[in-house]
């Protein structure tokens, strides 16, 4: 990834902070056929390895599990806020004129030769960590307990875990850090005038130092 000297995103807790709070990532990975890519939900396991592993589940039926080999590293691409930015929120604009659209964004690549996880303890583990991840903060969560253990296990059949100890992460941040103060402020408050959600993390992202 082209990656800016003052757009860099380099230390380890943001990066992981960003996989953690947006986990669904792009999985690309060479195969037979050519590149294949597919969206999988990952949980970031952070006491595993320096970097981390990431885990995660396909369905058997894809065959992109097959593929993996020990000398087929591939890439998950973790997207956070993003936001088309529009020169009318400049003060320059008034001023001379010289500017033009962009786009700001926040992601995370992260870089690692992807294994299979097919033992059904060790995938019955890894499916509880994924639904905890995402139902731990609701006032009721599901648990994976709470469904009949012969109906949990038929689906489990359906599916291959998937760990990837991370070996390399970039991160990188475009937001407004190259336009003068008054333009990144002016950005901020168009971006929060849009009453968008997306707008709004991306404004959020931008006042919130790294």
């Amino acid at each position: 990834m082209y990656i800016r000297a003052d757009h860099q995103l380099p230390d380890l807790a943001h990066q992981q902070a960003l996989i953690q709070a947006h986990p669904l990532g792009v999985w690309v990975l060479p195969t037979p056929q050519g590149l294949e890519a597919n969206h999988i939900p990952f949980v970031l396991d952070r006491s595993r390895g320096p970097l981390g592993t990431l885990v995660g589940h396909v369905a058997r039926a894809n065959g992109v599990w097959r593929a993996l080999q020990p000398d087929r590293p591939s890439l998950v691409v973790f997207q956070g806020p993003q936001h088309y930015i529009t020169p009318s929120w400049y003060p320059s604009k008034a001023e001379h004129g010289q500017v033009v659209p962009t786009w700001n964004y926040l992601a995370v690549h992260a870089h690692g030769t992807a294994r299979v996880v097919g033992e059904p303890a060790a995938l019955l583990a890894l499916l509880h960590r994924l639904t905890d991840a995402q139902e731990g903060q609701r006032p009721v969560p599901w648990r994976v307990d709470d469904a009949p253990a012969p109906f949990i296990e038929r689906l489990m059949r359906a599916i291959v875990g998937i760990e990837i100890p991370i070996e390399r992460l970039e991160g990188k941040r475009k937001a407004s850090q190259d336009e003068s103060s008054p333009d990144h402020r002016g950005t901020v408050q168009g971006l929060l005038s849009e009453g968008s959600q997306a707008a709004a993390a991306m404004a959020q992202a931008m006042s919130t130092p790294v």
